[in-house]
């Protein structure tokens, strides 16, 4: 199900952004199979043994592969011959030495979109050096814009780099490669970096830095929390609410809903009495709690929100009706998104475990059971022994 059924995607085993990025192609119907390593590698952080937590693999297939060896490394060229995609995040070079970049592979499947994720680059001054998120967004200007101004820069959790500057652009090249390919028949490399895109989201501010609306100083802007009515406050219980009325018309509802008189209040973009409006706003909120403004403020055009934790967020009302987050073999996630008219998505799949799809999978990808066989006997697959059962 889903609007890239049909669509066969090689993901080589990554961490952060590649497997996200295969996992949004996965959710949306494509047939995504992962080549793991037979060994235990380091792949950042521990989730343990039961694949249902690690959420970035859910919906495909995984074939571990020992790509030291030879018959692992026939075995690999052999699926990326009859893949549409390979998604792969290492370090530049690294799919080179292993003779799986981008001119082998495609020399053999010239339609393939041969998807790259990186933090710098393939190429560039620093295309080599190692780095995650928090030094992505650093380099790409963004990482200074967020944070309140007598304080250092906050880092984002890693969304903007690994996942919108990454994943999100790499699925997006992804597309645009293969809506080309329907006109030239010809596959690509896409050389997604996170700098590039982590840059490119902050587009809206580089024009209004150019027009003067922007300042450099974080925490000074409309946007960044220096304008009082784009801001959090504390609520009465020690929670949180969230308010970005930026048109007039909805600054005048939030007023109205606060009981403000608006001839008694400061000009709404007048910046020096931006102090005073922030005090009065931050005395008045302290006045209710949480709930108690959901009551006042749901419904309106307030530009409000409370500010739910993760936990909240699954619960509400409004996200129980769009079924924004779902619950899989235990496990509570997001659901994918976006949603279509037509092609509906499949709930997702838990993770499978490590290797553990190669009889199902590899016949699917032309491999006989003789020549599964032999790969074990090589070393190159793990015995099926060594496989656990997948969690239903």
């Amino acid at each position: 199900m889903g609007p890239l059924k049909g669509l066969r995607v090689l993901e080589m085993a990554g961490i952060g952004p590649a497997p996200f990025c295969a996992m949004l192609l996965a959710d949306m119907g494509a047939d995504v199979l992962r080549i793991d390593r037979t060994a235990r590698a380091d792949l950042g952080l521990d989730l343990g043994h039961d694949p249902r937590f690690d959420l970035l693999r859910r919906n495909r297939k995984s074939v571990a592969l020992d790509l030291k060896n030879p018959e692992g490394i026939a075995a690999a060229k052999r699926l990326i011959a009859r893949a549409d995609v390979l998604i792969e995040g290492f370090r530049p070079g690294t799919m080179e030495r292993l003779t799986l970049g981008p001119a082998e592979c495609l020399a053999s499947n010239p339609g393939l979109v041969y998807g790259r994720m990186t933090g710098f680059g393939q190429e560039g001054p620093q295309a080599s050096r190692a780095g995650h998120d928090i030094n992505y967004i650093a380099l790409s200007g963004v990482l200074s814009m967020i944070g309140r101004p007598d304080a250092p820069p906050v880092p984002p959790l890693n969304l903007v780099g690994d996942f919108g500057g990454g994943a999100m652009f790499l699925a997006f090249g992804v597309l645009a490669a293969l809506f080309e390919r329907n006109a030239s028949g010809k596959g690509q490399v896409v050389d997604a970096a996170m700098v590039d895109g982590a840059a490119y989201l902050s587009t809206a501010i580089h024009g209004m830095m150019a027009l003067g609306l922007w300042r450099e100083g974080r925490g000074t802007n409309i946007l960044d929390s220096g304008a009082p009515w784009y801001d959090v406050y504390e609520t009465s219980d020690g929670k949180f609410i969230a308010i970005g009325p930026v048109e007039q018309r909805f600054f005048r509802e939030l007023l109205a809903r606060l009981g403000i008189d608006p001839s008694a209040f400061p000009e709404q973009f007048d910046r020096a009495r931006w102090p005073e409006m922030r005090a009065r706003f931050t005395q008045i909120f302290q006045t209710r709690t949480r709930d108690q403004w959901c009551e006042v403020m749901e419904g309106s055009d307030a530009c409000f929100a409370p500010v739910l934790t993760p936990r909240e967020a699954a619960l509400h009302p409004h996200n129980a009706a769009r079924s924004t987050f779902v619950e899989i073999a235990g496990v509570v996630q997001p659901a994918p998104a976006p949603r279509f008219s037509r092609s509906h998505t499949a709930t997702p799949r838990p993770a499978p475990v490590i290797g553990g799809d190669a009889d199902e999978a590899l016949p699917d990808w032309g491999f006989s059971m003789d020549e599964i066989e032999a790969l074990r006997a090589s070393g190159a697959l793990p015995e099926s022994a060594d496989r656990p059962e997948r969690i239903q």
